[in-house]
């Protein structure tokens, strides 16, 4: 007898549809599993085994063929058990065909028959729904997650016993419901309550002003400066004035943390991703990797910030892999598993000392000429000039500090107003870009700058003066005019201005004062 049962597996960030072949024929008993399975799917055989005998069906002692198409495609993950135990008790007779026609199945088995939540469901099951099924069966863990999709009947399954009796005639199991307009609102509220703010920081202006315009454009930023200053303190703030999260751009998140397994309890990604690998980091931890590719670090910050504090201290072969995916705002890796790619679509925060100790230009500092350039050469040219914005982290003072003790100074801005600074800047720039798929004015293409980035008289041959004198790159130069169009959109203003072009232009001199 032949079966065919519709699953789902996960290649990159995108679900495909995978047809289960069960084929139960007379002879010598055996149990095979083709169509390029992993270790993983090959070990199915053993737990839907013993999972439809411990639930009280009998497993049929025949020739059983269970093929995975399309063949050419390697599969990975324990989310075929289930469609394989549906198509065997289909076979058994167990089930009634037309039961598990024109449905999905996913989900991992254990040998009690429970079923076991997956990774991937998401992306899975927008899949199902571009391939016209109406109607998944997943693990009831996943079940939530699952009804995000809109459109489709989602069942959640917590044993094979209950999915037998559900498709054979038997009680049948309430589908999951899932308000996801509320349920979004609800967790973008809950999770953008944070715990620190720009008021606790004291002085550091020109930094938080720096950040502001990052985070109104998407621009990389690169603080330096001497331990105790305060870098890694703003740097975990950066989220406290980020614009909240669309729904789209919570459903692309949520597929990503999906299919790397770090949902958790939750359903939704509500809030930006603020991810903060150590500097020993590997470069496969970053850009992701394995036998079957997953998402790395830098598309964990997808929608979100990548910040890596003590820059030079990550081995250079980790921070060249940066480039592409800050140009391209996504990752393609080539694995023995397959091809997949990855979004990356991050802002890059970075801090770092400017010699190893820290402590350059003061008495305390002991390094030699010597310890200082190699330090510095870990950071090179082609990604220094990848950032938009750098900027000098100094000692804050004593009176600055003191400030909040004495009251004799205003108290610094909260979070809340720049916040609300930052969501003008992006409204003006999602208004200007609404007909390309270009969102931030850091990721403007070469005619769009042209386009957005007419600058006065006197601010051309004020830029023209500093790109011959600084002996600025083409991409430099394009990124002074996309700060400088930031500064703009933060002043609510049409045009491009000399002041903006000479604060856009004061945000890129540190690389000739350290390297």
């Amino acid at each position: 007898m032949f079966v065919k049962i519709r699953s789902g597996a996960v290649l990159g960030v995108n679900g495909y549809i995978v047809d289960v072949e069960v084929d139960v024929a007379n002879g010598l008993p055996g149990f095979d599993v083709v169509g390029l399975p992993d270790s993983a799917v090959k070990e199915s055989r053993e737990r839907v085994r013993a999972a439809i005998r411990n639930t009280g069906y009998s497993f049929p002692v025949k020739r059983i063929t269970v093929n995975l198409a399309p063949a050419d495609t390697r599969k990975s993950g324990p989310a075929f058990d289930l469609p394989v135990a549906v198509g065997l008790l289909i076979c058994a007779g167990a089930i009634e065909t037309r039961a598990a026609e024109a449905a999905f199945f996913a989900g991992e088995l254990s040998l009690d028959g429970a079923v076991r939540p997956i990774t991937g469901v998401l992306p899975m099951l927008l899949s199902a729904r571009e391939a016209g099924l109406s109607t998944c069966y997943v693990p009831a863990e996943n079940a939530q997650e699952a009804a995000l999709v809109a459109g489709l009947t989602v069942i959640p399954v917590a044993h094979l016993k209950d999915l037998v009796d559900a498709l054979s005639g038997g009680e049948a199991i309430q589908p999951a419901t899932h308000d996801v307009v509320r349920a979004f609102q609800a967790e973008t509220a809950e999770n953008n309550c944070y715990d620190v703010d720009f008021a606790d920081v004291a002085g550091q202006a020109h930094i938080k002003r720096a950040m502001e315009i990052a985070a109104a454009g998407c621009h990389n930023l690169l603080m330096i400066g001497p331990p105790g200053a305060g870098k890694t303190m703003l740097a975990r703030r950066m989220p406290t004035i980020l614009p909240d999260l669309s729904f789209d751009e919570s459903i692309e998140i949520t597929k990503v943390y999906s299919i790397a397994g770090l949902l958790g309890l939750r359903n939704l990604m509500a809030e930006r991703p603020f991810r903060t690998p150590h500097h020993t980091a590997s470069y496969i931890s970053l850009t992701g990797g394995g036998r079957s590719p997953m998402p790395g670090e830098i598309s964990l910050a997808h929608n979100g910030v990548l910040f890596l504090d003590e820059l030079p201290e990550f081995q250079k072969k980790a921070l060249e892999t940066l480039r592409q995916p800050l140009e391209d705002g996504k990752i393609t890796l080539n694995r023995v598993g397959g091809v997949c790619t990855y979004p990356s679509a991050f802002l890059l925060l970075a801090a770092m000392n400017p010699c190893p100790c820290g402590y350059h230009g003061s008495e305390k500092c002991k390094c030699t000429d010597a310890e200082i350039a190699r330090y510095l050469d870990k950071i090179s040219g082609p990604l220094l000039d990848r950032i938009d914005i750098m900027v000098e982290a100094t000692p804050v003072s004593y009176g600055e500090l003191s400030a909040g003790q004495t009251g004799g100074n205003a108290p610094a801005e909260a979070s809340v107003f720049i916040k609300a600074r930052v969501e003008e800047a992006r409204a003006r720039q999602a208004q200007r870009f609404a007909d390309t798929p270009t969102h931030f004015n850091a990721k403007m293409s070469a005619s769009l700058v042209k386009q957005h980035c007419k600058l006065c008289k006197e601010g051309s041959e004020l830029l023209k003066q500093i790109f011959e004198s600084m002996n600025l790159s083409a991409r430099a130069y394009h990124k002074i005019l996309k700060v400088a169009r930031t500064i703009a959109d933060l002043e609510g203003m049409e045009n491009i201005q000399i002041t903006h072009i000479a604060e856009a232009v004061s945000y890129r001199g540190l690389d000739r004062k350290y390297w």
